[in-house]
């Protein structure tokens, strides 16, 4: 008795398939009738029933021409079968509605260029696929992104920096590149070579935010050069750095993604970089060891595909 309970429940008890067979074979009253009814051979309906009663130590099923029917012992246990089956399925309804939940909605979480220049148009082909989910978007920055997702208060977050913080996976799933931009009446307009990164390092210039992955990318390019002078503004908004720009206060720095208006419109002058190495990855993030599933999993695939 002893050596039995040390040995697993799920080498003592038979599967689910073969107790459903034994329900099938005392419903139709016949081995092969019950195969056809579960889409298997009469051969292995046979070799599922004797492999059940070798580990029970019982007979189940008496075989004749007429038909397979029941023993006293197979009764009881048919009986017993019908309780470990309906609980399954009880389990199984019930997954399916936590699946459904889960797939009833999405959060989340993404750096304020991805939000504002990637993510609508992945929104908007993941609605074409899955019109029932709802989906809640937080932007911030991409230290706020992380921290929302290591908490488990979004299900995938889009972030811009250098590395990802431990506790997440990710994946890349795009390129962009910062660019230096100044108001056409600025004197770096006129620049044909630009400007080195030692002199943009030693200017004051308006940026993002501590914590944003644009600052966190600039703040490594020109650690060589000295690091980053004191910034002339510090703001949290995209559109508010650029509009500080625009009106000729500094430089700003930021994702080409956020600039591609104003520098088509000429309000704002690409100024090119020598020495700075300014490309980055745009990465997906999630809890490490919890793969992306459900919506969640549909976005990060509309994501690779561009």
């Amino acid at each position: 008795m002893g050596n039995e309970e040390t040995v697993p429940l799920a080498h003592r008890v038979p599967d689910l398939g073969a107790l459903e067979l034994l329900l099938t074979v005392a419903r139709v009253g016949s081995l092969s009738g019950a195969a056809r009814r579960l889409g298997i051979t009469q051969p292995a309906a046979s070799s599922r029933i004797r492999a059940m009663e070798v580990r029970l130590g019982v007979a189940l099923v008496d075989r004749s021409p007429r038909g397979s029917t029941l023993t006293a012992e197979g009764a009881l246990v048919t009986d017993w079968a019908r309780q470990v089956v309906e609980a399954a399925e009880a389990f199984d309804a019930g997954a399916q509605a936590l699946r459904g939940r889960r797939d009833s909605r999405l959060r989340v979480a993404a750096s304020m260029t991805i939000a504002e220049y990637l993510l609508p148009g992945w929104l908007i082909a993941l609605r074409g696929e899955r019109p029932d989910t709802a989906v809640s978007l937080h932007a911030g920055n991409s230290a706020d992104v992380a921290k929302r997702v290591l908490a488990h208060e979004a299900d995938l977050g889009f972030v811009e920096g250098l590395s990802v913080p431990e506790g997440l996976d990710s994946a890349v799933i795009a390129q962009d590149r910062l660019v230096v931009a100044v108001a056409p009446t600025h004197p770096w307009a006129r620049r044909s070579k630009g400007v080195a990164a030692a002199e943009l390092a030693g200017t004051a210039l308006i940026l993002r935010e501590r914590g944003s992955g644009t600052r966190q990318v600039l703040d490594a390019a020109l650690a060589s050069a000295g690091g980053l002078a004191a910034p002339l503004l510090e703001l949290a908004s995209t559109t508010a750095v650029k509009a500080a720009a625009v009106s000729g206060a500094g430089p700003c720095v930021l994702s080409e993604l956020a600039l591609v208006d104003e520098l088509a419109a000429r309000r704002l002058v690409e100024v090119a970089v020598a020495g700075a190495p300014l490309a980055r990855a745009l990465r997906a993030v999630w809890p490490t060891g919890a793969r992306p599933a459900g919506p969640a999993r549909d976005l990060l695939s509309l994501t690779r595909r561009g």
